[in-house]
C-alpha cells in the first residue's frame, strides 16, 4: 500500500501561505491579523486542522476558543467553547492580589478566595505566584467550573461551583486574607454594544451586571466581611467610570476603600480593607 505524503512544517511557515491567512482574517474584520496568523500557524498540527482553526474564527469565534487557550500572567490557560476569555486587563488584577497575599505573615500560608472566577485564570496566576497558597474559586456556571478545575490543580487549590459564596466551606468564614472577583461589570442595555464574539460565544451571566453594572458586585461586597480575616483584602475589577461607585460599596459595608489604575492595561481595581 503507497504511503501517503506528510506536509511538512516548512509548508506552515511559508510566506505565501501566511500571507494568505492573514489576508483572510483581515478580510473577517480581524484587527490583529498578523498576530492570529502567527498563533494559528503555530498551533495547528496539519493542514486540515488549521482550515477548521481559520473556519471557526471568520465565522467569528474568539481566538482563544479557536485555539483552545488563552495567555494570562505567562501561563497558558485553557479556555474551553462557551467559556469566558480572560482579558489582558484583567492581570492587573492578579498582580494586585498576588502582592497582598505575598504579604501574608510568614508561617502560614495566604487564604485566597477567587469568585466569579471563570476559567480560573485569575486563581491560577496566584496559586503560580504564592507559595503555600490555600486558594478557592468558585463559579455559578457549571461549563467555567469544569475548565477552571483543568487549569487550577496545585496542591492547597479547590474549585467549587455555586453562586458566590454559597458553594464556599464555612470554615473559611473570617480566615480569608485575599477575596478577589472579576465579577461581570456590563450594563444590561451595554451587552449589545460588544464585539460580536463576545455577546455571540461568551456566557450572558459572565458579562451582565445588572442595569448599571453593579448588581453582581453589590452582592459580593455585602457579604465580604463576613469571610475577611482582620485586616484581610478584598479587590474587584470594575471600570473607570463606576470605580467611584464601586468604591462607596465598600465603605458602606465597612471596608476602607482605594482605587488602583493601569494605563498601559486600561484597567481599574478597587481594593478594600477590613479593619
Amino acid at each position: 500500500m503507497a504511503s501517503r505524503k506528510v506536509l511538512s512544517v516548512p509548508v506552515f511557515s511559508s510566506s505565501r501561505l501566511r500571507s494568505a491567512l492573514v489576508t483572510r482574517l483581515r478580510a473577517s474584520g480581524c484587527v490583529f491579523a498578523e498576530d492570529e496568523a502567527r498563533l494559528l500557524l503555530s498551533t495547528a498540527r496539519t493542514p486540515a486542522e488549521l482550515a477548521v482553526m481559520v473556519g471557526r474564527r471568520v465565522a467569528g469565534l474568539p481566538l482563544e476558543h479557536v485555539v483552545g487557550w488563552a495567555e494570562f500572567c505567562d501561563l497558558r490557560i485553557a479556555v474551553d467553547p462557551g467559556v469566558f476569555v480572560p482579558r489582558r486587563r484583567t492581570e492587573f488584577l492578579a498582580r494586585q492580589a498576588t502582592d497582598l497575599a505575598r504579604r501574608v505573615p510568614a508561617g502560614r500560608g495566604a487564604v485566597v478566595v477567587d469568585l466569579c472566577c471563570g476559567s480560573g485564570a485569575v486563581g491560577a496566576a496566584l496559586a503560580a505566584a504564592v507559595r503555600g497558597v490555600e486558594l478557592h474559586a468558585a463559579d455559578i456556571d457549571p461549563v467555567a467550573v469544569r475548565c477552571a478545575r483543568r487549569n487550577i490543580t496545585a496542591p492547597g487549590t479547590h474549585v467549587h461551583e455555586g453562586d458566590l459564596y454559597e458553594p464556599l466551606p464555612a470554615a473559611l468564614r473570617g480566615r480569608v486574607d485575599v477575596l478577589v472577583a472579576n465579577a461581570p461589570y456590563v450594563p444590561t442595555d451595554a451587552i449589545g454594544l460588544l464585539p460580536p464574539e463576545a455577546r455571540d460565544h461568551e456566557p450572558q451571566v459572565a458579562l451582565d451586571g445588572g442595569t448599571d453594572g453593579l448588581a453582581v458586585q453589590r452582592r459580593v461586597t455585602e457579604a465580604a466581611r463576613q469571610w475577611l480575616a482582620p485586616g484581610g483584602h478584598l479587590l474587584i475589577e470594575t471600570s473607570e467610570r463606576q470605580a467611584p461607585e464601586t468604591a462607596a460599596a465598600f465603605t458602606r459595608n465597612g471596608l476602607t476603600a482605594r482605587v488602583a489604575s493601569c494605563d498601559e492595561l486600561d484597567a481599574t481595581v478597587v481594593i478594600g480593607t477590613m479593619p
